[in-house]
């Protein structure tokens, strides 16, 4: 069979199976290359070749980064900061809101932006009596539009440059993506404020995310953590220097647990050793606390009396608190606890234990199934016994960390590398993807990010990547995306290159309503490529009129994850999309035709 038509046969089912979305996007691109290389249209150097570009590498890396900034809190501090000083005015706090999804979406990807924004707008929704269906959309809208600032935005910016370099042109440059990307944000912004509470559902949502802004003073007050709390500072001489917590011993002082060992600000310091200067904080009766300084060389401070500040003190940048259950046959029941013990590890201390709602009197218990505890540690130490079988926590100490600290431990390391990220790539001094391989290494050294954090990043988005790149190549290398390229001038080139540019748009555009953004991408790009090679013009305008159109994932739910995170909350229906969506693929489509082509000339 002619490997023209093969390439087009395996095209269309890879498409159906797309548009079907019952097998995984990533197995269908891995299918096409496969069935690629046992009809002899690619070698298998070929149909291999995309998994060894340098354009996975880049995305890989990039999606770490973007863990990076979304773990260290960025954003939860933009948010707080957002909601603190857009004042009472409604449309002004939504506006601010969307800017700072684009924003987000410029520096970290806009899957980890919406991510990072759904629960500043739940916060929102719930302080300003807001129906969730008039803000969820225009946040992932937000999120898609403010793709298009940086080249950081979406791995389909970087799709799109690199075909651009690849054709012997210069790269579409980091900050050069603005050019489009600010105008289509900001007519973007125009219609939400304008027709959006006309075009969106009012609607409300059972599936909201959870809010976790008071999450650390309802701990607090539950289990009456509040009464007694002292905060010790260790004099030169005392006999604890030189003792790790979990080697501290008070048992000859009943009645007081120890809650933490913190240096002289607040950092928690569970696995070091005491020092002159650290402070030991504690629970239990004034008098008897008094005695154990007297008797261990230390100085009381001032008595944490009220709740806020017992709150700051357990609950902060270093440590936190997770509650926990001790399920049925877990290896826990029978054991023996008491409040202000460490655990096996000494990575965690236990502040209370609760048995039927009500904190158990005794000094010590014997533990039953069902009861809850109350543990402090860092926060790196509550994140490795999230999975521990023995206890089941009842929040993700990750999804309340990213919820209410703001700019938490190595958030200033993350910033910093973002910005050297940002040099690397707008003054090309090494390709991009060296850039992003040398800062997200950064981040690992500087242990911003964990290795175990990093290997967390979306695969699917790199696998998918990869195994459509060989089927690009067979697209030109059989002549394939000449001939489509070949019908889309016939069909709309006698409208002139502009003409052409809109028809790419509008092919890019539609396939990822039922497809998503990276594969109407690599579908697209040869299509460009060829077409412009025909008309005998410079590819660049088509490659972002590509860009702009598989990004314009506003009509459609399931296209994109962006869409997806925000469904649920909103109470959407498929239907709903269309209304507001079309305008703003429209507005899109006038921003490729008439602005793209005075940067990018023919």
């Amino acid at each position: 069979m002619n490997p023209m038509t093969v390439t087009s046969l395996v095209l269309a089912m890879t498409m159906a199976l797309f548009i079907w979305n019952k097998v995984p996007a990533a197995v269908v691109a891995v299918m096409s290359l496969i069935a690629l290389y046992l009809t002899g249209v690619l070698t298998m150097r070929e149909a291999l070749s995309g998994f060894g570009d340098p354009l996975i590498v880049f995305i890989a890396a990039l999606l770490g980064i973007g863990i990076g900034l979304e773990t260290t809190g960025v954003g939860t501090w933009a948010g707080q900061w957002l909601i603190r000083h857009s004042g009472s005015s409604r449309k002004r706090l939504i506006a601010s809101l969307l800017i700072l999804s684009a924003v987000s979406t410029a520096l970290i990807g806009m899957n980890g932006a919406v991510v990072a924004m759904l629960p500043i707008a739940v916060i929102i929704c719930v302080q300003t009596q807001l129906a969730p269906s008039q803000l969820m959309m225009p946040v992932s809208i937000a999120c898609l539009t403010g793709a298009k600032l940086t080249l950081l935005g979406s791995p389909v910016n970087v799709i799109a440059s690199s075909a651009a370099d690849a054709l012997g042109g210069a790269p579409i440059r980091f900050f050069e993506w603005s050019i489009v990307g600010l105008p289509l944000f900001a007519g973007t912004l125009a219609i939400i404020l304008i027709l959006g509470p006309l075009l969106l559902p009012r609607r409300s949502s059972n599936s909201l995310p959870a809010d976790f802004s008071q999450h650390a003073h309802t701990l607090v007050e539950q289990y009456r953590l509040a009464d007694g709390v002292f905060r010790l500072r260790v004099r030169a001489g005392s006999p604890l220097i030189g003792k790790t917590l979990d080697s501290i011993d008070l048992s000859q002082y009943p009645g007081i647990s120890v809650l933490g060992l913190t240096d002289d600000e607040g950092a928690e310091l569970a696995q070091k050793d005491a020092s002159e200067g650290h402070h030991l904080l504690v629970r239990g009766d004034a008098q008897g606390v008094a005695r154990l300084a007297n008797d261990l060389h230390l100085a009381i401070r001032e008595p944490l009396s009220e709740a806020q500040a017992v709150t700051n003190a357990l609950f902060n940048r270093s440590s936190g608190l997770a509650e926990v259950v001790i399920p049925p046959r877990s290896g826990l029941i029978g054991q023996t606890v008491f409040p202000g013990m460490a655990t096996h590890e000494g990575d965690l201390i236990v502040l209370a234990i609760q048995r039927g709602g009500n904190n158990v009197p005794e000094p010590s218990t014997t533990l039953l199934a069902g009861d809850h505890l109350l543990l402090r540690g860092t926060w790196e130490a509550l994140d490795k016994h999230f999975s521990d079988p023995q206890i089941l926590m009842v929040d993700s100490p990750q999804t309340v960390r990213r919820q209410t600290i703001a700019l938490s431990r190595g958030a200033r390391e993350a910033l910093v590398i973002l910005a050297v990220l940002v040099i690397l790539l707008a003054t090309n001094a090494v390709p991009p993807a060296v850039a992003t391989l040398i800062c997200v290494t950064a981040m690992v050294l500087t242990r911003v990010i964990t290795l175990n954090q990093l290997y967390t990043i979306d695969w699917n988005t790199c696998v998918l990547v990869g195994a459509l790149i060989p089927l690009a190549t067979a697209m030109s290398n059989t002549g394939l995306a000449y001939q489509i390229g070949d019908y889309v001038i016939q069909t709309v080139g006698s409208g002139g290159p502009r003409a052409v540019l809109a028809g790419l748009f509008f092919v890019a555009a539609v396939l990822t309503q039922v497809i998503s953004n990276n594969s109407a991408a690599l579908v697209t790009v040869p299509i460009a490529v060829a077409t412009a090679q025909e008309l005998g013009v410079s590819a660049t305008p088509f490659l972002v009129a590509v860009a702009l159109g598989a990004g314009a994932a506003h009509m459609t739910p399931m296209s994109t994850p962006v869409n997806l995170v925000t469904y649920g909350p909103g109470a959407y229906e498929f239907g709903d999309y269309w209304k507001i969506g079309l305008l703003i693929v429209l507005w899109s489509m006038a921003v490729v035709v008439f602005i793209a082509p005075l940067y990018w000339p023919f």
